[in-house]
Formats: structure tokens, C-alpha cells, sequence
């Protein structure tokens, strides 16, 4: 599904040339579940925004679902995060604005789906992630596992193939986090591949499969990529 040759991402900071990513090869498998653990600066996060089309290598070859997608129009690469790539964000980086459900509509709005549509599905994302009551409700009036649940809810609306998330229990307590983990890895087990960027040694141990970055490079990797889980 993933395929990274090569990848390369450089950073100047002043007078100094930042190497975030050295020649990265990396092989990631439709289904799997993987952590991406490292120190500050190692280039997790940077990983991360490659694979999901935020940002772009310098150099080296991106493969997603067998397309090369590295020298893509801004515009086709907007259209494939839309359709195949969800994010979900240690601060939930959601509109406070909107309510718990026009924020999970918003990615539905950008690809165009008629209202209709839009209503059945935040309807059942509501309710499939616990928040019936909280519909209404803006961001500054959710918990954290709430606003977090929104931003799981707004991320895979659509359906993505790919679920990436970055310290997505950061921000939360103990029992906020551990709900927040079950609904990623419910997610997991019905298909969906998750990759996890984060610190926390006990959530990173959970993945069925975990990398370490040093240095901008893949230190070590507990496996290639894997098979998909069985259905439930």
C-alpha cells in the first residue's frame, strides 16, 4: 500500500541545512498496524506528513496504492488525502467555530456530497462514536476524549484507507486515552491501516509492528510489512 524509496526531506534553519529524513526506504502493508517512536527531532512527525501528503521529499520515489504520487499536483495530492488519507492530531485541531457535528461534516462539504448524504453519515458517526448528546456542541464545550472522538469521527468520514495519527493520547488522562486507543484499533481490526506517531512506550508497544527513528532514519523495525487483521 505504502512505499518509500529513498525519501529524503531537508530542512534550512538560518545558516544550517536540518536533514529530517535520510534516505528512507519503508514498506507498509494494507491493514497493518504500525508505531513510528523516536526521540524529539528524529523525524517522526516529518515521516508522517510525507506519507500523508502534507509535505513533500526532496528527493526519492512515494508509492501509494502502486501510484506514484511525489510529483503530483497540489491538486491531485489534495484530492487523494481527501479520499484515502485521514489525520488525527494530539490538539484535535478542530474549528472551534463549529459544532461537534459540522466539524465531522466539514471533509464531506470539501469533497462536494449532496446534504442529504452528509446527514445520514454524521447521523451515524455520531452515534457510532458516542456523541448523540454532543451534536450541538462546540469544541470548548466537548471533553478532551470528546473533542478527540470528533476529530476520529471528522477523520474517517470519508472513509479513508489510511488512518495516520500523531500522539493522539497526548493531551489526554489515562482513561480518555485508553478509550481514544480502542476506537483506533477497533478501526484497525475492521481494515484500516493505522500508523501511530508517539512517546508513550505503552501505546507504541501495542502496534503490531513498531519502527524507531534516529537521526531522520529508520533505527529499527520489529518486521515487514504484514498482512491484514482477520475480520472481527
Amino acid at each position: 500500500m505504502i512505499d518509500l524509496k529513498d525519501i529524503r526531506r531537508e530542512f534550512v534553519v538560518g545558516d544550517e541545512t536540518v536533514i529530517a529524513l535520510r534516505d528512507v526506504d519503508l514498506q507498509i502493508g494494507s491493514g497493518e498496524y504500525l508505531s513510528i517512536m523516536g526521540p524529539s527531532g528524529s523525524g517522526k512527525s516529518t515521516l508522517l506528513n510525507v506519507i500523508g501528503l502534507l509535505d513533500r521529499p526532496d528527493s526519492g520515489e512515494y508509492l501509494l496504492e502502486g501510484e506514484s504520487v511525489t510529483t503530483l499536483s497540489d491538486k491531485r495530492q489534495a484530492a487523494l488525502r481527501r479520499h484515502k488519507i485521514g489525520f488525527v492530531f494530539q490538539f484535535f485541531h478542530l474549528i472551534p467555530r463549529l459544532s461537534a457535528a459540522e466539524n465531522i461534516e466539514l471533509p464531506m462539504i470539501l469533497a462536494g456530497m449532496d446534504g442529504a448524504r452528509r446527514k445520514t453519515r454524521v447521523t451515524e458517526a455520531l452515534s457510532a462514536f458516542g456523541l448523540s448528546d454532543r451534536a450541538r456542541h462546540r469544541p470548548d464545550q466537548l471533553s478532551g476524549g470528546q473533542r478527540q472522538r470528533v476529530a476520529i469521527a471528522r477523520a474517517t468520514i470519508m472513509e479513508p484507507h489510511i488512518l495516520l495519527a500523531d500522539e493522539p493520547t497526548g493531551n489526554l488522562d489515562r482513561h480518555s486515552g485508553q478509550d481514544v486507543v480502542d476506537i483506533l484499533e477497533d478501526l484497525n481490526h475492521h481494515g484500516i491501516t493505522l500508523i501511530v506517531v508517539t512517546h508513550d512506550p505503552d501505546l507504541g508497544l501495542r502496534a503490531g509492528r513498531r519502527i524507531t527513528m534516529v537521526d531522520g532514519a529508520v533505527a529499527t523495525d520489529t518486521g515487514t510489512a504484514q498482512s491484514p487483521p482477520a475480520g472481527p
